[in-house]
């Protein structure tokens, strides 16, 4: 029976990939039980597992502008310390990646294989963490990217919506950026997809499927909340400055599942659906 060993626990996907992973072998290690950064540390927890799985991540992109030092020593070195430790013991690696490695600018959905480009330091450390992956365990990693992330556990988009609901009767969302909402709960079942499945080592595109711009998306979260979406009004990313750059368009194609004889993560408005029913959302005006 394989041993599972999660990095990153406590976190909004490290708890769902503990749900996912309850009925096998699994040691869940939080930030502050194990520091990715620490070659020696994270050595001496890989080992006796067979899987290893990578859910800490720096995820503060507006402060990563001006921490760009740790972002990149968490998200990259920190992957790199991961999957040169898997390497030494001959563990699957799942590493998990962003949208935000590309720059923004296309038009249509990002193929696996793109480019990286990215415009901000959050995914300059992202990709540096890709890198070190692909360089460090190359034969025995699966390399995940995802994007604008909501779940039951920790701060997210739904969540703070669901806030804003409870303290004003209407406010703004941007609604000319571009990508895919996916649930963190979903991303977890198709990291056990992946494993179970044997599919091929490489990347594949871990976002539910569709697009929407934070607009579409905030007063699909109202509906679903049995709320006016009226109350919700667009507004362009220009008039919403943040410290990072956010891309324009990230929607990821999903052309790695179907070549792995797999079928494609569903539809994002179906998974929020299935989790607002769950209760993993949350309830208005709470924080």
């Amino acid at each position: 029976m394989s041993r599972y060993l999660i990095t990153g626990a406590a976190g909004m996907l490290g708890r769902d990939l503990q749900t996912v992973l309850s009925d096998r072998g699994v040691t869940a290690l939080t930030r502050s039980e194990l520091d990715v950064t620490d070659l020696a540390a994270v050595t001496e927890a890989v080992a006796g597992h067979d899987v290893i799985i990578n859910a800490s991540a720096y995820t503060a992109v507006d402060d990563a502008e001006t921490d760009e030092e740790r972002a990149t020593a968490i998200n990259g070195t920190g992957a790199g310390n991961l999957a040169q430790a898997a390497a030494s013991v001959g563990a699957i690696l799942v590493h998990y990646s962003t949208d935000y490695v590309f720059n923004g600018q296309a038009s249509v959905p990002y193929p696996e294989n793109a480019p990286l480009d990215p415009v901000s330091a959050y995914g300059r450390s992202k990709a540096e963490g890709e890198r070190l992956v692909a360089l460090s365990n190359p034969a025995r990693s699966f390399l995940v990217r995802t994007a604008w992330l909501y779940g039951q556990h920790g701060a997210n988009f739904a969540k703070t919506m669901l806030r804003l609901a409870g303290e004003r009767e209407t406010f703004s969302v941007v609604n000319d950026q571009v990508g895919q909402p996916t649930w963190s709960m979903d991303l977890a079942r198709a990291t056990l997809l992946l494993l179970d499945s044997h599919a091929p080592f490489g990347i594949y595109h871990g976002t539910n499927s569709g697009q929407a711009s934070w607009w579409d998306f905030a007063r699909e979260i109202f509906l679903a909340a049995g709320l006016d979406p009226q109350r919700v009004t667009p507004i362009s990313g220009a008039e919403f400055v943040r410290p990072a750059r956010r891309p324009s368009y990230s929607v990821l194609g999903h052309d790695g599942w179907a070549a792995a004889g797999l079928s494609a993560p569903r539809d994002w408005k179906e998974a929020l659906g299935e989790a607002f029913a769950s209760g993993s959302v949350g309830k208005v005006g709470t924080p």
